[in-house]
């Protein structure tokens, strides 16, 4: 099932839903086109279509430019988040411990690789430098949830469990 879209139309105008009007104080400001994307990103864990030709009305930089500084970013997203964003560390003392096997085992449970979003929206995977957690190397984040000394039966039933709970 599709989730709502974040605007709604108001004649031949767009309007985002829940996104700070306020934001139209940065009218023509120089070095606002930042602070707009991280506000949307904030308002909607994305940047909608809208809200790029929203903001390129507030501070008059074409649609196409700022595409062209979201995808820039790695902080910017274009597609939503799934509803759990699991996040595998590739630090050094999980890399040793064998990270990149745990990597190989969550594609091929979920059928998605490091950057993509399962179909379903559960889950989002990202590859981070270091979580900070190396003493339960091999480790990866689910949401605020550690998960260490991951094994691919470890894993496999972890996001059996995540799955189950919806």
């Amino acid at each position: 099932m599709k989730a709502a879209e974040p605007w709604e139309r108001a004649g031949d105008k767009i309007r985002l839903q829940g996104f700070n009007l306020e934001l139209w104080k940065y009218e023509g400001e120089p070095g606002s086109l930042i602070p707009l994307l991280q506000a949307a990103q904030r308002d909607y864990s994305y940047i909608p279509e809208a809200a790029i030709h929203y903001i390129s009305d507030i501070v008059g930089i074409p649609p196409a430019q700022i595409y062209g500084v979201i995808t820039f970013y790695t902080q910017f997203r274009l597609k939503p988040l799934g509803k759990y964003l699991l996040r595998i560390c590739n630090g050094t003392a999980c890399h040793v411990n064998g990270s990149k096997l745990m990597g190989q085992v969550i594609e091929d449970e979920l059928g998605i690789g490091v950057g993509q979003t399962t179909e379903d929206g559960f889950f989002t995977v990202q590859s981070v430098a270091c979580l900070g957690c190396c003493s339960l190397s091999p480790v990866m984040v689910i949401n605020e949830d550690t998960h260490g000394r991951l094994d691919p039966r470890k894993i496999r039933k972890i996001l059996k469990s995540y799955q189950s709970a919806g």
